[in-house]
Formats: C-alpha cells, structure tokens, sequence
C-alpha cells in the first residue's frame, strides 16, 4: 500500500489512464501485478490535484486526501450545448446599476463555492475571501476610497486626470456613487502578499464567481478602485482588517440588476495570428 494514495484491485481494470492523466506522472503502473504504484517521492510532490481520482471510470483509485465516494458524481446532462455556452458567455454583462435588495448569504455562499473550483497555480488553491455583505458597510468603505481619491487628487494630480478622479468625487459630494454603483456587497478575493503565482489564480476565481452570479440571476462587476484602494490607502487597510501579511488581490460587487439586458452589443473584430 502507499503512503500516498490506494487502489481496489478489485475494481482497477490496469488501464494505466491514472498515470496517463496525472500531471506531474508521480504513478506507474506496478511491473509486478500492474497496478498503479508511486513513483519515488511522489508522496512530496503530489499537489492533490484530484485528477487521478476524478478520472476512474471504476472508482478504484483514492488518494488518501480524497476518496471518489466524496466526490460530486460528473453529469454530462447537467453541461450546457456549445452553442448554449456561447451565448451565455457572450450574453454576460457587467452590471453597474443594482435593485436596493440585499442578496441573502446563502446564495452568497454559494458563489463562492462555485469560484472555489476555479484552477490554480499547482492547486494552491490560495483564495482568501471576504464578503462585505452588510450595505451600509459597503458604503461606509466607498466613503473611504473617495477619502483616498481626494488624496491622490491633491499629491498625484496627473494620476487623478487619468482616472477622472474628480469627477467620481463630484457625483459621491452630489449623492452619486460611481465607486461602487450602490452595490449592496462587495465580495474581497485576498492572500499573502508573497505568492508570486496568486495574482492569475485570484483573477480565476474572480471570473468564475462572476459568471456564476450571472447564472444565478444576480449581477457582478469587478471593483478595480476598491481593490487598489484596499492594498494603498492605510485607513482602507485598517477597516478591511484582512489577516497579517495579506493584500487585496481583486474585489466584485455583488446584486440583483436593476435592468436587464436585451442584445449582446458589438465588439471589435478580433485579431488572430495563425501559425
């Protein structure tokens, strides 16, 4: 038996597709009895991705972290046509105006646990999340970068003209929110600061929350002046109160549309190279 993960000889057909899938090829088939075994060393170099798990047909294999038992049962039925995915990635929109209804946590929680399947890095899996579900919190935060954005507008005017910063302090002093759009939650994606592979990870599961709201009939948008905010202004910091050491990696505003879209506008041909 290894250490790293066991096989039901009773089940296991000697196929090989374990080793054939595993990404780092820590599996061999056995020269004794065929079964797949453990390469040297594999036990510190596997990154628990699953896949070996997830790809037998019989359920033979189990890493010791994870039995196919415990794992959702794939249902081709349940995936969208190709053309059905195309139109609903096409159909997404990022939405800026919300209904003054809050989002109960239960959906909430379940866009996270959808994002939470989104590929990492070697599996880190780093995703950190903070859920900013109380609106007037939300608010009070906005409140905060504006704060921040009066400050770069004095210091940093030429940074401030670029991002048409006055004009977004102009509408929050005139009871317009621009920042945040009067999102009532904001959904903080966060870890160490030191990961130097977390930011494409972040950006993934930020993308999967996104499109998993808009499954759900909910609109998202991501907040880029909150998350610069959040990892540059010292009273940000302080407020969001993330663990020592973390940093801000992206942010999404989270509600039900206060408008539905009707057509799928334009955009630029694309440019493609083909080699």
């Amino acid at each position: 038996m290894s250490s790293l993960f066991e096989i039901d000889p009773q089940k296991c057909k000697r196929d090989g597709i374990c080793a054939a899938i595993c990404p780092l090829k820590l599996i061999e088939n056995s020269k004794k009895d065929k079964l797949p075994s453990p390469i040297e060393q594999a036990e510190k170099k596997c990154i628990n991705c699953g896949h070996c798990v997830a790809v037998c047909p019989y359920g033979a294999f189990s890493l010791k972290t994870m039995k196919p038992e415990e794992c959702t049962q794939f249902n081709a039925q349940l995936l969208p046509t190709a053309e059905q995915a195309k139109h609903f990635l096409k159909a997404r929109r990022s939405i800026r105006a919300y209904k003054n209804q809050p989002v109960d946590r239960a959906t909430l929680s379940d866009l996270i646990d959808t994002a939470r399947y989104a590929p990492t890095a070697v599996n880190l899996q780093p995703v950190n999340w903070l859920v900013i579900e109380d609106t007037n919190e939300v608010r009070r935060l906005t409140g905060l970068i504006v704060d921040w954005m009066r400050n770069v507008i004095a210091e940093e005017p030429k940074k401030a003209r670029i991002y048409d910063m006055k004009r977004l302090v102009a509408g929050w002093d005139n009871g317009l929110d621009l920042i945040c759009r009067g999102a009532p939650h904001v959904i903080v994606a966060h870890a160490a600061g030191a990961l130097s592979s977390a930011q494409s990870s972040f950006t993934t599961a930020l993308t999967y929350l996104e499109l998993a709201a808009f499954a759900t009939d909910l609109g998202a948008c991501w907040a880029g002046f909150f998350h610069t905010a959040a990892n540059f202004y010292p009273p940000m910091k302080e407020a969001l109160k993330l663990p020592e050491g973390h940093k801000c990696f992206g942010a999404m505003m989270v509600g039900y549309p206060q408008y539905q879209y009707h057509r799928i506008p334009l955009r630029k041909k694309t440019a493609v190279t083909w080699r």
